[in-house]
């Protein structure tokens, strides 16, 4: 029987919450023995949700008390992981948390050690990672059925977060998506403006909620990644409103036969498309939808009950239950196989080191090559010289 705890300070307001409390629901051989929360208002109706035995107020005294097999930390603020992590691992209970992971790559160094030096396994609640027609869209791209990827288009949601929120908040997904289809990044070049001006060394304004460091309403980063494969990741400020229903959230990557594309829109369920024309998008190609119905069964599992995992802070759609619940039992499969689930830490912070990685690339004027050897936040650390990065030979 596999023993669960939640981890959600319902104390704190956050935005666009996914659910990740729902993950286990109707899974086999499972048992949500407690709920950590230190807001008592309203908590027997979120144990009803979850079906958590008990209630605790911090994450020690039930670690203490439970010895959990699995954590869910559903938190979306960076800052709170890394303390919460140092506990679990010290008690050896494995984690499922929510993004983004951390705020800087000194954090996310720290939690490499803390998870390989503890034995834990660590699931990113990373859906695409999970969700089918991101799972197709790979299949797709790695049999050649759009011939050979010259280059890709990805952006950010571009709303009222649009530049360096939107890069960690929402940015997080797409850039993990190009890991997932292309592997770790080799360089990075970038562009960020504020309300129209080059971004300067300390330039950093507060965020929306608590993400930050973050600059720039505006960014352009273009990646290279292994076999030529090059695209650009764009967030701009204002410009997807809910009232115009437009969506620039999303990826499309264009091959020597055709091009796949995804886009996130709000309300409705991911669809893939694709255009079997060899002609870019902007010629007016047409694109058809590619058949993606989720087909794939848990041994043992119970059907989804989407009424209950659609709650207040999960969205509407089928596609975050689904995808919360593929991680959590990959995440179980890799505790008995002794792997790393789909979605690791090293994937995670590997997305932070390509958000560190824009930054560095603005305020530096320089191209940048992975891995950073510069661990602190650009925005943070004294810019004087930016001492021992690693830029490539041409500017």
């Amino acid at each position: 029987m596999w023993k669960i705890a939640i981890v959600k300070d319902t104390s704190k307001k956050m935005f666009g919450l996914h659910g990740l409390q729902t993950a286990p629901l109707g899974l086999p051989d499972t048992e949500v023995v407690a709920q950590v929360d230190p807001n008592f208002d309203g908590i027997a109706d979120r144990m009803k949700i979850t079906g958590a035995k008990r209630h605790y107020t911090d994450l020690k005294t039930m670690l203490e008390s439970e010895h959990p097999d699995i954590v869910i930390l559903t938190s979306r603020h960076p800052g709170d992981h890394l303390e919460q992590i140092r506990l679990c691992a010290a008690y050896h209970a494995h984690i499922y948390c929510e993004k983004p992971l951390v705020a800087d790559l000194e954090q996310g160094d720290e939690i490499l050690r803390l998870v390989k030096d503890s034995g834990i396994k660590f699931c990113m609640a990373h859906p695409c990672r999970y969700a089918e027609p991101y799972l197709t869209m790979t299949r797709m791209i790695a049999n050649g059925e759009i011939g050979q990827v010259i280059s890709f288009t990805a952006r950010g949601k571009c709303d009222h977060r649009g530049g360096g929120e939107d890069l960690i908040v929402l940015g997080t997904h797409i850039l993990d998506w190009l890991i997932q289809l292309f592997g770790a990044p080799q360089t990075v070049m970038a562009d960020i403006t504020k309300e129209g001006k080059p971004l300067e060394y300390g330039m950093v304004h507060q965020a929306k909620e608590a993400v930050d460091p973050v600059a720039g309403d505006h960014i352009y980063a273009v990646f290279r990644f292994a076999n030529g494969i090059v695209g650009n990741f764009e967030s701009a400020s204002n410009l997807y409103t809910r009232a115009g229903g437009n969506s620039f959230m999303g990826l499309t990557v264009m091959g020597s036969k055709g091009s796949l594309s995804v886009r996130f829109e709000d309300g409705y369920e991911r669809e893939l498309l694709l255009c079997r024309a060899p002609v870019p998008p902007e010629s007016g190609a047409e694109f058809e939808v590619v058949p993606t119905n989720e087909s794939r069964e848990i041994p043992g599992a119970e059907p989804l009950d989407y009424e209950r995992c659609m709650i207040k802070d999960c969205p509407k759609l089928k596609y975050f239950p689904q995808s919360n619940r593929f991680a959590i039992y990959d995440l179980m499969q890799a505790i008995k196989e002794d792997r790393e689930p789909v979605s690791s830490a090293y994937n995670a912070i590997l997305t932070q080191e390509m958000i560190q990685g824009i930054y560095l690339s603005h305020l530096t004027g320089r191209k940048i090559a992975f891995p950073l050897t510069l661990r602190q936040h650009p925005l943070t650390h004294n810019a004087a010289g930016f001492p021992a990065i690693n830029i490539t030979d041409t500017p």
